[in-house]
């Protein structure tokens, strides 16, 4: 544990500073690997939990903190490490830890109001009906899957068209859609996958990845959209064997953008 969480400690400064210098938003690497069906024992909010875990949400939130700070958070709420294993691992002493670990917990907690968060069905719907309002050029139909304090993140990695800054409001998320979804080409199709274990969509275009799309959703409307075009962050998408959130559906089983 002392070594990985060492490993783990060098590549986060790294990567810090790389992202210092990132032309735009920078979005995590998805994780795109088939996800295990939970038994049927487990309780559907603590399904929702474990997908929440590994969020593009949560890792997003998680760049807020230190690589310490990081670090302590993860061994001690995701791997319920003791102190005096934290402390070995990172170097320091116990009540040095304990302070690392209060102050993460204190950057990461959110001053909003709790949402109610959507079933698995209810993302997979939102999406659809999202990509089906952009391609038919009705804002109001965008609008109505859309939060008013939506925000759209794209990540291009100075490789790939996105825009450069976070688009902020439901009303300039809808118009920025409906720009991309004029000059979308014909050849473009969707794939149903799990994205960091929640429901996405995997871009094509012609059989070659385009991008990744995943979303956070709550009360019923779409709050925030993640498009991944950093064709570093792709390769995954032909590797693995994803899955629609335990849809059974395949990157082997097209699915064509939903008609307008």
């Amino acid at each position: 544990m002392t070594v990985a969480t060492r490993l783990c400690l060098d590549r986060l400064r790294r990567g810090a500073s790389a992202r210092r210098d990132y032309p735009g938003p920078w979005l995590p690497e998805p994780w795109l690997e088939e996800v295990p069906a939970p038994p049927e024992s487990t309780a559907p909010d603590r399904r929702l939990d474990r997908a929440a875990d590994l969020s593009i949400a949560f890792l997003l939130l998680l760049e807020r903190l230190s690589a310490p700070e990081r670090a302590a958070l993860l061994l001690r709420d995701a791997f319920g490490a003791e102190y005096g294993t934290i402390s070995a691992a990172l170097g320091r002493s116990e009540a040095a830890c304990r302070q690392l670990l209060h102050r993460a917990r204190e950057r990461l907690r959110d001053p909003a109001p709790a949402r109610r968060t959507a079933s698995p069905a209810m993302h997979r719907r939102l999406l659809t009906a999202f990509l089906a309002a952009a391609r038919s050029g009705d804002p109001a139909r965008l609008l109505r899957v859309l939060a008013k304090d939506a925000r759209l993140l794209t990540d291009g990695g100075g490789k790939a068209q996105a825009a450069l800054n976070p688009i902020l409001g439901g009303d300039k998320v809808a118009r920025f859609a409906l720009g991309v979804g004029r000059r979308l080409p014909p050849g473009l199709g969707a794939r149903p996958i799990a994205v960091n274990g929640q429901p996405g969509l995997a871009i094509f275009l012609d059989g070659a990845p385009w991008g990744v799309l995943g979303a956070e959703v709550a009360e019923g409307r779409i709050q925030a959209l993640y498009l991944l075009r950093n064709p570093d962050k792709l390769h995954g998408i032909m590797r693995s064997a994803v899955t629609s959130g335990g849809a059974g559906a395949s990157l082997g089983q097209r699915a064509d953008f939903p008609p307008a």
